[in-house]
């Protein structure tokens, strides 16, 4: 991973952390940023999946619907 791309993860992360975003989410984006693959199916949930496709898109807005409010 490039060092920009490190710091962007670092410090998206902590920015969700602190907005109270559910972890489900949360380890969506860091699996799909990461490239990793996927959960098994039955572990997957609706915030997870949008962690997911979030964090391959690297797209750093949509954390907040599921921020607590």
């Amino acid at each position: 991973m490039r060092a920009a791309d490190l710091k962007t993860y670092n410090a998206h992360i902590t920015s969700m952390e602190k907005a109270g975003v559910d972890p489900e989410y949360i380890h969506g984006w860091q699996g799909g940023f990461l490239v990793n693959p996927k959960r098994e199916e039955q572990r997957v949930n609706d915030a997870y999946d949008a962690g997911y496709d979030d964090g391959a898109a690297h797209n750093t807005d949509g954390f907040k619907k599921f921020a607590k409010k």
